[in-house]
């Protein structure tokens, strides 16, 4: 995917923006005027006779930008502006899951034995940098009508700690009473179940649902602005390994 494509893409999305952008003023001070001269007995057509000249430039900016999507855009070009809208997006978080961590801490001090247990809910999310998916990620094959995309890898953000759900249970009260046991025997915990719950965020099962939904978002969109551009392509993606 050169730069020239990708600028090609940029031009026509910044006059679809600034076409959409005028509209909307457009419509906004139609609206405000109208009503103005409404208060003030002033004839109507005031304020949409002056507004012609913006509606026309406008019209004109949305008429252009269609005109080059449709006439002088290949499909490299559509894929190139799918990709810098992605790369706006910067995270794409496809799968968030919740796990429980349950550890458990013991100390032994003075011939006494004091244990606690924490129960631990934490919320880890999957995310796709996108800031990291290049031209180069791409690839297009003419012939078949086919794109594929490499992905960067997976990363796990968290766990975020439901503060709220924690649940603790100790034992050895005597050891606990005398001594700075249940502060080491806490930071155990705390340590171990952070552990505990990346540990499960990384297993199998969840690491495939997090991976079959980011390539099912990043399939729909490429595929979706080339459908809309009238052309019929097979878009896959898959996880640099």
């Amino acid at each position: 995917m050169t730069e020239a494509k990708i600028s090609s893409a940029r031009m026509i999305a910044r006059l679809l923006l600034l076409a959409a952008a005028m509209l909307f003023a457009l419509g906004t001070w139609w609206a405000v005027s109208g009503w103005r001269d409404w208060r003030e007995g002033t004839a109507p057509q005031t304020a949409g006779a002056a507004s012609l000249p913006l509606a026309g430039l406008a019209i004109f900016l949305g008429w252009r930008a269609w005109d080059g999507w449709q006439k002088s855009y290949d499909p490299q070009t559509v894929v190139a502006a799918s990709l810098q809208g992605l790369q706006e997006q910067n995270v794409l978080v496809p799968f968030t899951a919740r796990y429980v961590a349950v550890v458990t801490s013991t100390q032994s001090r003075l011939g006494l034995e004091a244990k606690k247990t924490l129960i631990m809910p934490g919320t880890v999310r999957y995310e796709v940098d996108l800031a990291k998916l290049k031209p180069a990620d791409l690839d297009w094959d003419a012939a078949n009508n086919a794109l594929t995309v490499i992905l960067p890898p997976l990363r796990l953000a968290g766990p975020e700690i439901d503060i709220d759900a924690i649940s603790e249970y100790r034992d050895g009260l005597i050891l606990l009473t005398l001594t700075d046991a249940e502060q080491a025997l806490d930071a155990a915990n705390r340590k171990a179940g952070q552990a505990e719950l990346i540990k499960q965020a990384r297993g199998d099962t969840p690491m495939r649902l997090a991976e079959n939904a980011a390539r099912t978002a990043i399939e729909q969109s490429f595929a979706m602005p080339l459908k809309a551009a009238g052309i019929d392509a097979k878009v896959t993606a898959r996880f640099k390994r």
